[in-house]
């Protein structure tokens, strides 16, 4: 049998595939703990920048794997929990470390797997990708963070839109909705995916995560709590290597080079 989740790494980049094709990428009990499995390893590598989500086959993910829960009969409520405690640590040790998250997203992007992409700090899909919450479709709310995720990307009022009518979203649509930052043509996607973590990967490592932190914590804080978290962060980097290599680099009207 192939492994549910492949482990890729290229310099600073890490790509966490999910390997579950002939299912759409179903969850199952076996892909929630490698997935976290290789969110630990990402976490836990000093080398790592970026990491890049994505699906094998025709999709990123459909959800969860309905024909496990369908075998569980009554046992079901147990069977969620096996799924779901290693998925929410995996997006919460994620969501918390400096790396930076982009999923990359093509085909049926459904239930959990939406849920899932809305957790990633950047989101970037093919023009043939469908988007739908689908949770209600099977009578469930839902998981991964995908309640938390949509209100701040959408707003409460768009939020409850998609999550409780049910339409598919074409990938024009969750562009303009905010669901994802760029569309590609499919044949391009992986192309442009790598060029954006090749550029974040070049960037400068403590700002671009200060940055990160900063913005998750935003809808969160206060402003006066948000304003000296801000300043601590500032100072922080005017002390670092990269500040001065910027500065140095911005006089001499050259690009910089980060460590």
């Amino acid at each position: 049998m192939s492994d549910p989740v492949l482990y890729r790494q290229n310099g600073g980049v890490v790509s966490i595939v999910l390997n579950r094709p002939d299912r759409l990428n179903a969850i199952d009990p076996g892909l929630a703990e490698a997935f976290l499995t290789a969110a630990e390893r990402a976490v836990a590598d000093i080398a790592a920048r970026v990491v890049i989500i994505k699906g094998e086959g025709r999709a990123f993910m459909a959800g969860g794997d309905l024909a496990y829960f369908r075998e569980a009969g009554a046992e079901a409520p147990a069977a969620a929990w096996r799924l779901i405690t290693p998925l929410h640590r995996a997006i919460s040790l994620l969501a918390e470390s400096p790396l930076i998250t982009i999923a990359e997203l093509h085909g049926a992007v459904a239930g959990g797997g939406l849920s899932l992409a809305l957790s990633t700090d950047l989101a970037v899909c093919a023009d043939t990708a469908r988007f739908d919450m689908a949770y209600l479709k099977v009578a469930a709310s839902p998981d991964c963070s995908g309640s938390w995720s949509l209100v701040r990307h959408l707003g409460l009022r768009r939020a409850m839109g998609v999550a409780l009518l049910g339409q598919t979203l074409s990938a024009s649509e969750a562009l303009a909705l905010g669901l994802v930052n760029s569309v590609f043509p499919a044949d391009l996607l992986s192309a442009e995916v790598e060029a954006i973590a090749d550029r974040l990967c070049r960037g400068p490592r403590e700002a671009i995560a200060a940055t990160k932190r900063l913005l998750r914590a935003a809808g969160d804080k206060p402003l006066e709590e948000q304003l000296e978290t801000e300043a601590e962060a500032f100072v922080a980097a005017a002390g670092s290597r990269d500040f001065r290599e910027a500065l140095a680099a911005f006089f001499e009207r050259r690009p910089p080079q980060f460590e």
